[in-house]
């Protein structure tokens, strides 16, 4: 078993699970989506973007840029959030909020898709 590469699984499959956590929920209701899920979502979600950067292949290249694609919309998530005291309603931002974190959920799992069918494909 290759160390790395079960860390590096780990870890494109931890920042999908944290962001469907997030995601799940009354699109419009923020007591279903906690903050702190959604700064676990980023963090994770940009290890996972500095451990793709080694891979050469074209399969790292998309796995990198489903990643990035990810991290952008999780960190503009984010600001929504940060900007979200009192200058809109809360329920209304929330949809936006919580949009922008399912597309990054589907570049997630589209990277997930790409891990498991690299591996499935390998020959020992």
């Amino acid at each position: 078993m290759n160390l790395e590469k079960v860390i590096f699984g780990f870890f494109i499959v931890l920042a999908m699970t944290l962001n469907f956590g997030f995601f799940l929920g009354d699109i419009d209701n923020p007591n279903h989506h906690h903050v702190y899920e959604l700064y676990a979502a980023i963090v994770v979600s940009l290890i996972a973007t500095i451990l793709k950067f080694g891979d050469r292949t074209q399969v790292g290249a998309v796995l990198l840029s489903t990643s990035l694609a990810a991290d952008l919309q999780l960190i503009s998530a984010a600001i929504l959030w940060a900007i979200m005291d009192g200058h809109m309603d809360a329920s209304s931002l929330t949809v936006y909020i919580v949009s922008l974190s399912g597309g990054a959920l589907m570049a997630n799992f589209v990277s997930v898709i790409l891990l498991i069918s690299e591996t499935i494909s390998q020959r020992r």
